[in-house]
């Protein structure tokens, strides 16, 4: 689901044509992000219309950073053991 463009604000439509599966299976997809806040949907008329949130995408990218040096750091801790 990250294929979807940053920013912009798109319809179940818009988003299958990024992907090769059904309509269902994103629609679950984007449903399962929608739950875990990394993506925000919003009704327009009889449409609903999703937008990738970033704030999420940037903690998480921050924190795998962190497990990345630590683990590094924990390997050259045990390499000099």
């Amino acid at each position: 689901m990250l294929k979807i463009p940053a920013g912009r604000e798109m319809s179940i439509a818009e988003v299958v044509e990024y992907f090769p599966i059904s309509r269902t299976a994103v629609n679950k997809h984007l449903h399962i992000l929608s739950d875990s806040g990394l993506i925000k949907s919003r009704k327009v008329g009889r449409e609903t219309r999703y937008i990738l949130k970033l704030e999420p995408l940037v903690n998480i990218q921050n924190w795998l950073s962190f497990l990345n040096i630590f683990g590094r750091i924990s390997f050259l801790l045990l390499k000099d053991l």
